[in-house]
């Protein structure tokens, strides 16, 4: 399970923005956003630095 803080999402415009960016690096990526908690909990094969750099370039970067 990889889980993120991106402090930048914060509207449901960003949760679908973050949803659709973990599907585009794995489409069978299960994907849990919390937006009050500025979260989301993938759980996939992919390494966690995939998702990292493509969130990265929406925008959306994780806190350390």
């Amino acid at each position: 399970m990889i889980e993120l803080k991106l402090p930048t999402m914060t509207c449901g415009h960003c949760v679908r923005t973050v949803g659709d960016t973990v599907r585009r690096v794995d489409a069978a990526a299960k994907v849990d956003v919390d937006l009050p908690a500025q979260t989301v909990r993938i759980e996939s094969s992919h390494a966690r630095g995939e998702f990292v750099q493509a969130l990265a370039a929406e925008g959306y970067a994780a806190a350390a």
